[in-house]
């Protein structure tokens, strides 16, 4: 297993080294399908938005850089609009609601590979008891920019208040619940994360 980190693995892709692109599907293949399903709902959608976001990634047609963020943050990222660039093709207005389908969702799948949703499953919970412990105009602004797709303009406007403080709401919820998932993982502040 290739121990190098996200970023140097990045580099080896812009290089068109095949075997860092496998590394880095292989991390985070299930996490973007997982995301990509929440948004659009439909699994030959999420299947899409995996290769789509592969594809993007090998042509490096949105570069990475550091300054953006960590890698997986950058990822998902990715994965939320190829995921909504999908939604406007297929012309649905639909809203993907916060994790609220996830029994139903893990019911079919489970027989196929109980471990990984599991896994999955787990993850999900600690992620809704830490949204649960944000401030609710914090929580509401994750759930509408991050679950629901909408702009941070689309949410000033729709909650009326500034895109200052749409900002502001998002950046210091992010933090929490960074904070909030390290403690639940018994990470220390210093310690890399994957978060």
């Amino acid at each position: 297993m290739d121990k190098s980190t996200d970023s140097q693995l990045y580099v080896r892709i812009r290089d068109k080294d095949k075997v860092a692109l496998e590394v880095i599907y292989d991390r985070y293949e299930r996490l973007v399908y997982s995301f990509a399903y929440r948004m659009t709902q439909n699994a030959q959608m999420a299947e899409d938005t995996v290769q789509e976001v592969f594809i993007e990634l090998w042509r490096e047609h949105s570069p990475y850089t550091e300054d953006k963020g960590k890698f997986s943050s950058w990822l998902l990222t990715m994965t939320r609009n190829t995921s909504l660039d999908a939604l406007r093709k297929k012309g649905k207005q639909q809203e993907v609601g916060l994790l609220e389908k996830d029994t139903e969702q893990m019911r079919a799948p489970i027989d196929q590979l109980p471990e990984q949703m599991l896994e999955w499953k787990e993850k999900g919970s600690i992620l809704r008891k830490s949204l649960e412990r944000l401030k609710v105009e914090q929580r509401t602004i994750v759930e509408l920019f991050y679950f629901h797709g909408l702009s941070q303009e689309s949410i000033s406007t729709k909650l009326d208040i500034p895109l200052g403080t749409v900002k502001s709401r998002i950046r210091l919820a992010l933090q929490h619940l960074r904070k909030h998932l390290e403690k639940e993982r018994g990470i220390s502040p210093n310690e890399p994360s994957d978060v």
